[in-house]
């Protein structure tokens, strides 16, 4: 037998033996030396591991700054959907968009292909957002500035251009599939309850047009976990893992839909959709379906968050979490409905 075909056969009897694995976590000092040196940095001082949520989070420290390294997990985006996303923030970058933005290694990469036990993994180093989450959640002057960022952000993405081909963020995307990956855990009256509901959400959204300005490339998650401010007011955003072509009014719903599940003022949606008009104002039409949005942003999101918990996290899924769920979503459609 040719010494090659020797080789093959030694590595696959080697992987018959692993135990199949659905997730792993690469180690920091094989990062620091098979990974990092591929990007033009300065030597590296520490890494570690900083976060596990729909990717995996490293802090990297090298002598005169520090990065954030992100791995993706398996079978949660495909190679062309990271591809669309990097190359989106290098845009919005260029476009004096203050986003922290992804490097490119020495040949010329944005995403680093990585053989992992589970499958393929792609890696991304990105420039560390400076400042911190606001403390308390945003004020009125920080959420007026991340409504006037988001604007322009969404006038910028019409001038975007890429071969990669991402999902949009359609009604059949953000709905349809979502109701799939939900339905297995909900009683038959909650499934009913849902039907109904997503089949009215469809009626009040339909004419909305997929056209520019009312269609752009989406942030997809606006929020205050995902924004840094400095002492001097300066706001960075980050974590476009759900970016997307999309209705740029959904950006606002998402933002509604997130602040409003965590009980913040009124006066801060308000500031926030102040900042946005600012810049560009909105249609009658997207203000007319904000409700509908703000639902479609909720479903989308409770799907996201079970799709993490079946592979991460199973035991919160029980009988309370679906309660919870289900009944901030009828609020959410609620007739005495104020968003600001």
């Amino acid at each position: 037998m040719p010494v090659a075909d020797r080789s093959l056969q030694h590595i696959s009897g080697m992987s018959d033996h692993l135990f199949p694995v659905s997730y792993s976590t690469l180690a920091p000092q094989a990062i620091i030396t098979r990974l990092l040196p591929r990007y033009a940095i300065a030597p590296v001082k520490n890494c570690v591991f900083w976060m596990r949520g729909l990717s995996d989070i490293y802090l990297v420290e090298t002598e005169d700054r520090r990065y954030v390294l992100r791995i993706s997990h398996a079978h949660w985006r495909t190679h062309v959907d990271i591809q669309f996303e990097l190359e989106f923030l290098s845009f919005l970058q260029q476009q004096q968009i203050p986003v922290a933005y992804p490097l490119s290694t020495q040949d010329d990469k944005l995403a680093i292909e990585i053989d992992s036990l589970e499958g393929k993994r792609f890696a991304a180093l990105f420039t560390y957002a400076a400042g911190k989450v606001a403390l308390g959640d945003l004020n009125k002057s920080q959420a007026q500035k991340l409504g006037e960022t988001l604007a322009k952000l969404h006038q910028a993405s019409h001038a975007f251009c890429t071969y990669a081909d991402r999902p949009a963020l359609t009604i059949e995307y953000l709905l349809d599939n979502s109701l799939l990956d939900l339905s297995p855990f909900l009683s038959s009256t909650a499934q009913s309850y849902l039907n109904a509901a997503i089949a009215q959400i469809k009626k009040q959204i339909c004419q909305l047009p997929r056209e520019a300005p009312l269609w752009a490339v989406c942030w997809g998650d606006p929020h205050s976990g995902n924004v840094h401010f400095t002492e001097a007011n300066e706001i960075t955003l980050f974590d476009f893992d759900q970016c997307g072509y999309g209705w740029r009014a959904f950006d606002i719903a998402k933002f509604l839909q997130v602040t409003l599940q965590a009980g913040i003022s009124p006066s801060v949606r308000k500031a926030f959709l102040h900042g946005y008009q600012l810049v560009q104002p909105l249609e009658n039409i997207e203000l007319s379906t904000m409700q509908s949005l703000t639902q479609v942003a909720q479903i989308w999101s409770w799907a996201i968050s079970v799709k993490y918990a079946i592979a991460h996290n199973h035991s919160k899924l029980d009988p309370s979490y679906f309660h919870q769920r289900l009944e901030h979503f009828k609020m959410l459609r609620s007739p005495d409905w104020k968003p600001f």
